[in-house]
């Protein structure tokens, strides 16, 4: 029997690396924020639900763009970024599980049969151990506990990541939309221009051959037709652009861009209702302030186990070991081995390093706490740039609406003119430039106002 001790003995020792550790992840209730707390469960990862949600889906249909809406749909499903983000809160819900685990009893068992001949004895038996060993922290002073709670303020945070992400996105989306659209104004009215200078150079080209205007007028219309041409090419590639940007955003390869289809400006709504002034709380919803606060949190917790660094450590150790030379007889309580243990360990001297470490985490602590007051005061300007901006330029829109309407008025009177004989086919061709001219300043104006409310949608994060 003594030989079987000692066989079981030698046997259990490899058996400490073979472990089983049960692990759960369990919510502070305290201080979750249940709004935004979306867990890694069947219905975060089979229903988006909660993406369009990050987004509020509703505001962009007030622009009355069903082009808009498929293009931020199809960013939501498809973008790899969004969906890299998502994939990063699952990793940091895994990273709260291992912890969580750490505050569990770790239970080691297996099973080994063993062929033993004793000195002096003619013949050899089997014998089979099955040892189980069960070790277990006491974390009476919650050090563990406290370890899982800061490592699921990442994982807070993580949520708060994919939030952001979401809402720039659907931005970057919107914004680069509305950008095609104009330049698709801007290019509509520059070929218009383009085909005005070239009539009116063909004008002075002619009256320049008949002697009625100097070479030097003539050479001018040209300057002004080249010019003119000149600036088409810029404004092509710049949509194009833009065109192979929304086919990325939307998780599409570009091909064909061209042909991405989208309402001409004059067809898509602005937004009503749209806040002059807003309460310096509403960037208390926005993600960076939020994860702000969960890492002081977690800064404040980590400073807390630092501390704790400093208590004893008590371990309980549990062993069973059954022994038998058959199997039938395994778990024969006659042939068990069983033992309980406890210890406890005190830091005495470890080279000034537990000291080190809680004056780094109080110092993370003080950083965490100087990002947070930046963190406050960034979103407040940024709300601030986007309500001044988006009055600004509609102001600045309004007015050059009005001037449109009066240099169509203008026009139709020049028109009048013409038709009459009073003024030559030239300055007719001038006067409808300077329309087309202020026709383009206010659909960039107007464009400047979308993208305007849209950086107002993402300065108060989606709460619009």
């Amino acid at each position: 029997m003594n030989v079987k001790k000692i066989v079981s003995a030698l046997i259990l020792g490899g058996f400490i690396f073979t472990n089983t550790m049960p692990c759960f992840a369990v919510e502070d209730t305290k201080k979750t924020d249940k709004k935004y707390e979306y867990k890694t469960k069947k219905s975060r990862r089979f229903n988006d639900a909660y993406k369009y949600e990050y987004i509020n889906m509703e505001w962009w249909k007030s622009f009355n763009d069903e082009y808009l809406e498929d293009y931020i749909i199809k960013a939501v499903q498809h973008n790899h970024d969004l969906k890299a983000a998502s994939i990063a809160v699952d990793e940091y819900y895994q990273y709260t599980k291992i912890q969580f685990g750490n505050e569990l009893p770790m239970v080691v068992g297996g099973f080994s049969p063993a062929y033993v001949k004793n000195i002096g004895v003619q013949h050899a038996d089997w014998t089979f151990v099955a040892p189980v060993l069960v070790n277990y922290e006491a974390d009476i002073f919650l050090k563990n506990h406290d370890k899982t709670k800061s490592v699921k303020k990442d994982y807070e945070g993580s949520l708060q990541d994919e939030r952001a992400a979401y809402i720039s996105v659907a931005s970057a989306v919107a914004a680069t939309y509305f950008n095609i659209v104009k330049l698709d104004e801007m290019i509509k009215y520059q070929e218009k221009i383009v085909e005005l200078r070239k009539e009116i150079y063909e004008l002075m080209k002619l009256s320049n051959e008949m002697g009625i205007v100097s070479m030097s007028d003539t050479v001018q219309a040209n300057k002004n037709y080249v010019l003119g041409q000149t600036m088409l090419p810029e404004l092509i590639k710049n949509r194009s652009k833009l065109l192979n940007e929304l086919a990325v955003l939307t998780g599409e390869t570009p091909h064909d861009t061209e042909d991405m289809p989208r309402k001409e400006l004059s067809e898509i709504t602005f937004p009503e209702n749209l806040p002059k002034e807003l309460s310096s709380e509403i960037i208390t919803n926005r993600p960076d302030y939020i994860k702000a606060e969960k890492m002081l949190e977690k800064a404040g917790i980590d400073v807390r186990v630092a501390k704790k660094e400093f208590l004893p450590t008590i371990n309980l150790t549990g062993l069973v070991a059954f022994t038998a030379s058959d199997l039938s007889r395994m778990f024969n309580t006659e042939q068990a081995l069983a033992a309980l243990a406890g210890g406890l360990l005190m830091p005495i001297f470890t080279g000034g390093k537990r000291i080190a470490n809680l004056r780094l985490q109080r110092a993370k602590y003080d950083r965490m706490l100087e990002n947070y007051f930046k963190i406050n005061q960034t979103a407040v300007k940024e709300v601030n740039d986007a309500l001044v901006s988006l009055y600004q330029d509609n102001i600045k829109y309004e007015q050059n609406n009005e001037q449109e309407k009066l240099e169509t008025k203008d026009f139709t009177f020049t028109l009048s003119r013409y038709e009459n004989g009073i003024i030559s086919k030239r300055d007719l061709c001038q006067k409808e430039e300077n329309l087309l001219n202020i026709k383009k300043l206010v659909a960039s104006d107007k464009a400047d106002c979308f993208v305007d409310s849209i950086g107002l949608y993402k300065a108060v994060s989606a709460k619009i």
